[in-house]
């Protein structure tokens, strides 16, 4: 094991060179210009957008961009003051207010007082999908019925019928820790992936599925779940491991599948096949799903990623047998 451990650290990038939640080429610079003060360039990042219907990157650039706000928020009022029917603005301001109500105790009633923000920006931008996202964010975190869920899964799958963030929020409303089961989660997942084209994201909700069945089995325990559901869970991350084959090595848009799979893939012990996603990921360790289970996620991650070369390692031949010594069993 000492022999193979650092031989098994090819490809893999110095612990000093991983980074958490880092952004694109994208919206590096936009990030860089609101620590500055400058609203313009992410005013005009999500236009650009929402103009070409890149709904994807809108949605994951719009979550960071309120978090950002939240901890530099002159930028954004400066933007919010120069352009108040801003539809861009909009979307971000509720990102802002959603997240922020999240992390308060008792947070079904902070939501609550959120709905008039998703609903000004779903108006803001009436073909845009991600406020309908936050919209079922929002149905989850107020205990909305199962009818007002469906209405909401309707409004934003008529917007965006493969839109990945709101198969997510969907998908966690319907898990066991929330308002569904894990056989429900998984069968929505599971349909979800086979209608997805090839190279989806959406391939990954099956083991986003696995992981709520993991987390939920580690905070509540049920007889025989994790039994019941391990040829689902081992299917789903093989789904996982063709569609990261998928995409080049380092590519940052993959990279928090790569994470969640990852972990997956550790809990199964499948130590060879985690250690090549760390591979795949190269520096982009992402907050999710290292945040669910540590209070640091870039340290969890680091500290798994060599857990796992050592469990590799350990099953590796101390030196290769010649072949005569083979053959005379000496």
């Amino acid at each position: 094991m000492i022999r193979h451990t650092p031989l098994l650290a090819a490809g893999l990038p110095p612990d000093d060179d991983v980074l958490l939640d880092a952004p694109d080429e994208r919206l590096g610079p936009v990030l860089a210009a609101a620590g500055r003060g400058e609203h313009h360039p992410a005013a005009a990042l999500l236009a650009a957008t929402r103009e070409a219907a890149e709904w994807e990157s809108r949605d994951r650039y719009a979550t960071r961009l309120a978090v950002f706000a939240r901890h530099r928020s002159d930028w954004f009022a400066q933007w919010r003051a120069a352009a108040p029917g801003d539809p861009d603005a909009a979307l971000v301001e509720a990102e802002l207010a959603v997240g922020a109500a999240w992390e308060l105790p008792g947070r079904a009633e902070p939501l609550r007082g959120t709905a008039p923000l998703i609903e000004a920006a779903a108006q803001a931008a009436p073909g845009d999908p991600v406020p309908w996202r936050l919209a079922l964010d929002h149905a989850r975190g107020t205990h909305a019925p199962r009818a007002d869920f469906d209405a909401l899964w309707a409004e934003a799958v008529q917007r965006s019928p493969h839109h990945y963030g709101c198969h997510v929020a969907a998908l966690q409303y319907l898990s066991a820790l929330w308002h569904g089961s894990h056989h429900e989660c998984f069968d929505f997942a599971e349909r979800a992936a086979a209608q997805a084209l090839p190279g989806s994201l959406l391939q990954a909700l099956p083991v986003r599925a696995s992981f709520a069945v993991l987390l939920g089995e580690e905070r509540r325990p049920e007889r025989g779940t994790l039994v019941s559901l391990s040829g689902r869970i081992d299917k789903a991350a093989d789904l996982a491991i063709a569609l990261s084959a998928r995409y080049a090595p380092g590519d940052p848009w993959p990279a928090e599948v790569r994470n969640l799979l990852a972990y997956v893939l550790i809990v199964r012990g499948r130590w060879s096949e985690a250690l090549e996603q760390f591979r795949l990921i190269g520096p982009y360790a992402t907050g999710f799903p290292w945040s669910h289970i540590s209070d640091d996620p870039l340290g969890q991650f680091l500290e798994l990623r060599d857990g796992v070369r050592i469990q590799v390692a350990s099953t590796m031949p101390l030196r290769r047998r010649s072949g005569r010594a083979a053959a005379t069993g000496h």
